[in-house]
């Protein structure tokens, strides 16, 4: 044992030590700095509690504070329903589509026509939901199937052999529609007559973009074709116009609550006034929910892959088919500054040429033709991009040539509520100055007609006014009279439609539909036609004309509106806004003629105007429009015999 080597001297480790106590170097490590303030913070209540104390010390000697305060059922509860929550959502949401799907189902069974909105408006969110899903599965199919058409040569070919359908198909239907109604054809020399005239006073004669242009005019004719022409478009928007004023009318429930039934009755003010609020309102609402972003994103990828215009200026036209001419440019606000002139001159023919849908819902309650109006806007989309690049062609290279679009926005405010309040908000401001131009300028009118009566008295001429010899009534009921026969108005109502059109230029399109609405009301109220040798109403035919031709805000104070609101947005570009506003203007105008020409061209009468059979089998002591045009057709079929 002595020769053996002593065994080395092995250290032994001490033993290990846990610890569970709260230093912060040690929590830091292994908390964040929320969970360690909440942690202290309830070690503070359980250290002032002597219920709990002897707990928390157990949890100390085990496993921890955290590990402890996990154990109670209120966490374990919230836990539980963190790490689930998708699948509660799933199954909430299907609970909800089953008993929806229950509900559509009952009301579809007991009464459709009763239930015909809920049906529409279902379908449409169903197509909306379905839309992505179907783009993922076919895009990519449709994408390969199309490649063939990418060749040069044979995209040419195919384009001249659509372009030479649509015109053999044009003067086919021109040959036989109008053979009846030969006065038709005046309408469609209109068109062209507005085409010639834009051209000659074009920017850029040799830089006119015809498939624009062609493209633009023949969506508008299609889809005036489909609403005036076709049962089920006519039926369509014949059914939302009647959707539209009855959702209107709840205006009348605010209105009379603040204001009082007797003045919502009697004063204009308190009739449509109220309604540009509560329209403002839902639009703002809607806007928060994405919906008018996506409608407005669809309409401008159609009409930028058919006629080919910038992502920019399409999304801003067809913006203008539900928001007003200074709102939809800030759709595009960001983009503004790098536009060219001729985009925005094309942003602001679109301004012009459309109504927006908060003051639509102010037309409707004067009594014009909802439908009429409803279409009259959508149809001045593509027509407006169409006449602008026309008026002004690009010339310039456009920073926004891409046909992915723009992307838009949802609302920046947190709730419905909080949007429903500033829509509100921000309509009283267009009510106000709605009421203001409509106060000045009959005041003018008025003030014009008082000159020109005493300056006849002067010469012994009584009654010159604004009914017998007025600026407007010269300019308009003479100077315009061959403009508004073009668009295919008989002659005899050729003067006072003469008068409406020159009316909403001069003035503006509030006042020429207020006196559109009194002429329509004569007409059903059963006035005599001609008293004392002046006309007192117009025909169906020239009110639906004429309904179209008013649909825009292209007048005189428009320039103002439109320079500012522009101007606020991109003050630095002010000289080049101030360049193409008035170019605009013109164009925006002939947009809305050319929208009554197709009107013309497209309208004919759906029936008989009157059952006279039926209607002269009856009692009747109250004058009518029925009873008018029964008397009239009566006496024109009676000879007399001497």
């Amino acid at each position: 044992m002595a020769g053996k080597p002593p065994c080395p001297t092995q250290a032994v480790p001490p033993p290990l030590q846990l610890s569970f106590s709260f230093s912060p170097s040690l929590r830091s490590q292994r908390e964040s700095i929320p969970q360690v303030e909440e942690n202290r913070r309830w070690r503070k209540q359980v250290e002032e509690s002597p219920l709990l104390r002897p707990q928390w010390r157990l949890a100390q000697r085990t496993r921890g504070w955290s590990s402890w305060r996990s154990q109670w059922p209120f966490t374990k509860a919230r836990s539980f329903c963190k790490t689930h929550t998708s699948l509660f959502k799933k199954i909430l949401l299907g609970l909800l589509c089953f008993a929806y799907a229950a509900y559509f189902l009952a009301a579809c069974i007991l009464n459709f026509q009763r239930a015909l909105a809920l049906f529409v408006i279902t379908c449409l969110v169903i197509f909306a939901l379905v839309l992505p899903f179907l783009k993922n599965l076919l895009g990519k199919k449709l994408t390969r199937g199309l490649k063939p058409f990418e060749n040069s040569r044979l995209k040419l070919w195919m384009k001249w052999v659509f372009a030479g359908a649509s015109l053999v198909g044009l003067i086919l239907w021109l040959a036989l529609d109008t053979a009846q109604r030969p006065e038709q054809l005046i309408s469609f020399a209109g068109i062209c007559m507005f085409i010639l005239i834009l051209f000659a006073c074009s920017k850029h004669h040799s830089a006119v973009s015809w498939r624009a242009v062609f493209w633009g005019l023949g969506l508008q004719f299609v889809f005036g074709i489909l609403v005036i022409r076709t049962d089920l478009g006519y039926n369509a928007f014949k059914w939302l116009g009647e959707q539209v004023q009855i959702f209107l009318n709840y205006t009348v429930a605010g209105s009379s609550f603040v204001f009082g039934d007797m003045l919502v009755k009697d004063v204009f003010a308190f009739q449509a006034l109220p309604i540009i609020i509560f329209f403002g309102c839902v639009m703002s609402i809607l806007y928060y929910l994405g919906l008018v972003q996506w409608v407005v994103q669809k309409v401008a990828w159609f009409l930028q892959i058919t006629m080919g215009t910038t992502a920019t200026e399409t999304l801003a036209v067809a913006g203008n088919i539900f928001v007003g001419m200074t709102e939809a440019p800030l759709l595009i606000r960001p983009y503004l500054a790098d536009m060219t002139l001729s985009e925005i001159h094309a942003v602001m023919t679109g301004g012009f040429a459309t109504i927006s849908g908060t003051v639509l819902g102010a037309f409707i309650s004067f009594g014009v033709d909802a439908s009429s109006l409803i279409s009259a806007s959508v149809m001045a989309a593509p027509c407006a991009l169409a006449l602008s690049k026309l008026a002004y062609p690009e010339v310039e290279e456009s920073k926004f040539k891409s046909e992915e679009g723009v992307k838009l926005p949802r609302g920046k405010e947190r709730n419905v509520l909080e949007a429903a309040s500033n829509g509100a908000t921000d309509a009283i401001g267009l009510a106000a100055n709605v009421a203001a131009n409509l106060v000045a300028f009959l005041a003018v009118l008025a003030f014009i007609n008082a000159a020109l009566s005493w300056l006849g008295e002067l010469v012994d001429i009584q009654g010159l006014t604004f009914q017998a010899l007025s600026f407007t009534q010269v300019i308009c009921s003479y100077i315009l009279r061959p403009m508004v026969f073009m668009m295919g108005v008989e002659w005899t109502d050729c003067p006072m439609v003469a008068e409406l059109v020159g009316i909403k230029f001069f003035t503006n399109e509030f006042v020429a539909y207020q006196q559109l609405s009194q002429y329509k009301n004569k007409r059903l109220s059963g006035v005599e036609e001609w008293i004392e040798g002046e006309k007192q109403w117009i025909s169906v035919r020239a009110e639906i004309i004429t309904t179209f031709s008013l649909c825009g805000f292209a007048n005189l104070s428009s320039i103002g509106i439109t320079l500012g609101g522009l101007t606020s947005i991109v003050p630095h570009r002010k000289s080049d806004l101030s360049k193409v506003v008035v170019r605009a203007l013109f164009t925006g105008a002939c947009v809305s003629l050319i929208s009554a020409c197709v009107a013309g061209i497209l309208y004919v009468p759906r029936g008989a105007e009157a059952d006279c059979v039926s209607f002269l089998n009856t009692s009747f002591t109250n004058r009518t429009y029925e009873t008018y045009v029964c008397c009239r057709g009566l006496f024109q079929r009676v000879h007399l015999h001497y």
